[in-house]
């Protein structure tokens, strides 16, 4: 019994310290555009239908390249729904992940063929799409970045610059290890990588891990295939042999990545590739290696530096050395700030003849955006809805960044002591807006400037207005606002302008924002019939309080039911009285008749009873 409940023990105190890719990885694909879930060749892979996620047009699609995805649909994103889309997906468990965009094109020939436009996740510009992307089967077919998820959600937006609509083939959100492709200081603070390149050297087709039969740990990498780094310059070659030390944590690299490599020709000894890149970024670089040459059998025979636009990166790499033996991975990492736009990688030989390498992975290190304070966000959307938002403005995504895409009509503020973005200005002006002011905008209490006048706005001014102690500037102006000036406007110290002319106000204008008047503020409350209390507006008379309003008007309901009851009470007692009346004056001569009829009867009795009387009191009749 006891050994028993020492297995027992010892199995769960492995399986709580079991690592994190035991598990299967989160992974989300959706089939932008499509209507039911769709598996795509060769691999038949499942995609899950495009519902809830986002706005736009589904369409029918056109892969870019040969390596898109087998997908017949897609989403496209007409500059009248507003500039900036975004899909957002709920329920993403907290992670690292890679996040991949595939592209697309709509299949009808009134559209644009090639459309330009920027690509940001969570709020950070990671890719504008370059004129031509459309005509290369590589990595340009797709957006991929490799990013931290912490909120349960991910955000992926697509920002129009004027030169066709925005297309989505595909989307997948595929969970990574936490700690895959760690560059060292800053790894997951606020740092994505971006991927630029994957090469496989020395193969002929490119793959997808899924092809290589990959560790799903990986993110199903695509590895474009190059043969050559320039004419007679390397020769290829391969090999059947495992290689060891490959598909481990945290890369989870395939096996077959280092079946094939490339090799430097004897009329050029020193190997280079060259790669153009975005200017003034910083790349984490990642070389692959193992010695699959049969003529290098030993540690030391075959040694090289590694340069990066000539300066030296690693010095005397030996991968035998360095790997513990022949067919055995080898991965080299560094980060290199770039300013030109020009990258080339040499494999230099120290010892021996010719310089070797496998594959090659190049990252664009992204600087996160800081991102709006996510209240803010939430009454700004709340807002949209409230005041009938035209689809032209968009509002989708994050309100301040992407810097380059912010939202019309907001203005943003940098706060930081919270590091976050903070909304202090509203231009809405002149926008044919209809819709109504919610309370929910005293949740933008870092508002400085309000402007929304020239709209078709109705309601009362909600007073929660009072609450934004940084307000300097209210114009809402031309509306058709009603009601009285909230009391809690002469709360707001700072307000230096208050235009609430031309719209239906009434009642008394409070008195501290009258006061306010002699502190050079500039208040204007033309042309609104109903208010009045300060110079320049009719004179008051007996000032009530909405409350007050409110009661009287209850109190003169209650009084005229009142007064309707009594009547009909009094007005039904006077019908029956007349009715009595009416049948009395019907029957009066038969009663008559009665009555003297009966008198007479009673008359006749009296009299013959005084006769009897009268005979018994004188005796006798004489004659008899």
């Amino acid at each position: 019994m006891l050994s028993l409940r020492l297995i027992l023990l010892l199995l769960a105190f492995f399986l709580v310290l079991k690592p994190s890719f035991s598990r299967a990885p989160y992974a989300l694909r959706i089939s932008c555009g499509a209507r039911n879930d769709v598996h795509s060749p060769p691999s038949n892979t499942l995609w899950y239908k495009d519902f809830a996620y986002t706005g736009g047009i589904p369409g029918n699609a056109t892969p870019p390249s040969f390596i898109s995805p087998k997908l017949t649909t897609l989403r496209y994103f007409p500059l009248s729904e507003g500039p900036e889309n975004c899909y957002n997906i709920n329920r993403v468990p907290h992670g690292h992940y890679s996040v991949r965009i595939f592209l697309g094109l709509v299949a009808e020939p009134s559209f644009d063929n090639e459309p330009l436009f920027d690509v940001s996740v969570e709020g950070t510009l990671i890719y504008s799409l370059p004129s031509g992307w459309s005509n290369h089967d590589d990595e340009r077919a797709f957006v991929e970045a490799f990013i931290f998820l912490k909120d349960g959600t991910a955000s992926l937006c697509f920002h129009s610059t004027g030169h066709g609509d925005p297309a989505i083939l595909a989307i997948e959100i595929l969970q990574v290890d936490n700690k895959a492709y760690y560059f060292g200081p800053g790894y997951g603070q606020g740092v994505i990588l971006r991927t630029d390149r994957r090469l496989s050297c020395g193969t002929r087709d490119p793959k997808f891990g899924v092809d290589y039969s990959a560790d799903h740990w990986g993110g199903d990498r695509f590895w474009n295939s190059i043969q050559t780094f320039g004419e007679s310059s390397d020769r290829a070659i391969s090999t059947t042999n495992s290689i060891k030390q490959a598909s481990k944590s945290p890369n989870f690299y395939p096996e077959a990545l280092y079946q094939t490599a490339l090799v430097s020709s004897d009329s050029q000894l020193d190997l280079a590739y060259t790669a153009e890149v975005e200017p003034n970024r910083n790349y984490s670089i990642w070389l692959h290696f193992a010695e699959i040459d049969p003529s290098v059998t030993a540690a030391g025979q075959r040694v090289f530096d590694i340069s990066i636009n000539g300066d030296i990166a690693f010095r005397d790499v030996d991968i035998v050395g360095m790997a513990g033996g022949i067919n055995s991975a080898l991965v080299l990492n560094t980060t290199v700030p770039l300013s030109g736009r020009t990258l080339t990688i040499t494999m230099h030989p120290t010892k021996g003849t010719h310089a070797i390498i496998n594959a090659i992975e190049i990252f664009e290190l992204v600087t996160a955006a800081s991102k709006t304070l996510q209240d803010e966000v939430r009454a700004l959307q709340k807002l949209k809805s409230a005041l009938g938002l035209p689809l032209r403005f968009g509002w989708n995504g994050d309100p301040c960044v992407p810097q380059q895409h912010p939202w019309s009509g907001v203005d943003c503020l940098y706060d930081r002591t919270i590091s976050k973005y903070v909304i202090d200005g509203l231009g809405l002006d002149n926008q044919g807006l209809r819709g109504s002011l919610p309370d929910d905008i005293a949740q933008l209490h870092h508002l400085q400037n309000i402007n929304l006048s020239g709209n078709s706005l109705h309601g009362f001014i909600p007073s929660s207005l009072g609450k934004i102690a940084s307000l300097e500037i209210l114009d809402l102006s031309y509306n058709f606002f009603n009601g009285s000036i909230p009391e809690s406007l002469g709360q707001l110290t700072l307000l230096q302008r208050l235009n609430l002319n031309s719209n239906s106000l009434s009642g008394k204008v409070p008195v501290a924002l009258g006061g306010r008047l002699l502190h050079r503020a500039s208040y204007n409350f033309t042309d609104n019939k109903g208010l009045c209390g300060i110079p320049g507006l009719p004179t008051c008379g007996p000032h009530l309080s909405a409350g007050a309003k409110i009661g009287i008007g209850l109190g003169g309901c209650v009084a005229f039911l009142l007064l309707v009851t009594c009547l009909t009470c009094w007005w039904k007692r006077r019908q029956n009285i007349l009715r009595a009346q009416r049948i009395a004056a019907r029957d009066a001569p038969y009663a008559k008749a009665r009555t003297q009829f009966s008198r007479d009867v009673q008359m006749a009795r009296h009299h013959s009873h005084e006769n009897a009387r009268t005979a018994d009191e004188n005796g006798p009749s004489l004659l008899s």
